[in-house]
């Protein structure tokens, strides 16, 4: 991947963390890096997703997450929507992106498109 790194503003830094800890963690996500007013999403130490508080990102983006699996899909998405997120599009191939495209979408809550994808054929 050739993105080193994402910083999303968000209007309530706290409130954002639960959310992203709860919808992040069947991803293999965890906070690995922290400072006044912002947090660091990773796999193992590396940081590469970060929110900060601030005047929320507008408009709202899109964010999407590879997953190792569908399954893992599935379990994002119902973390997402237990920790507070919205449902944008429940687990489920989307063939019009391509056949083996299977992927979940949940609203944070700024509004922001949060998305787990699985590219792999199950």
């Amino acid at each position: 991947m050739l993105i080193d790194h994402l910083i999303l503003v968000v209007s309530d830094v706290e409130a954002a963390k639960k959310f992203y800890e709860q919808a992040l963690a069947p991803l293999e996500y965890h906070i690995v890096m922290e400072w006044e007013g912002g947090y660091g999403f990773g796999i193992l130490q590396k940081p590469d997703f970060f929110i900060r508080q601030g005047d929320a990102t507008t408009p709202p983006v899109h964010v999407a997450f590879s997953s190792r699996d569908r399954a893992s899909v599935n379990a994002f998405y119902e973390a997402a929507i237990a920790g507070g997120g919205t449902d944008n599009g429940p687990p489920g191939l989307r063939e019009d992106y391509h056949p083996n495209y299977y992927g979940a979408f949940v609203f944070d809550p700024d509004g922001h498109n949060i998305e787990a994808v699985c590219h792999r054929p199950e």
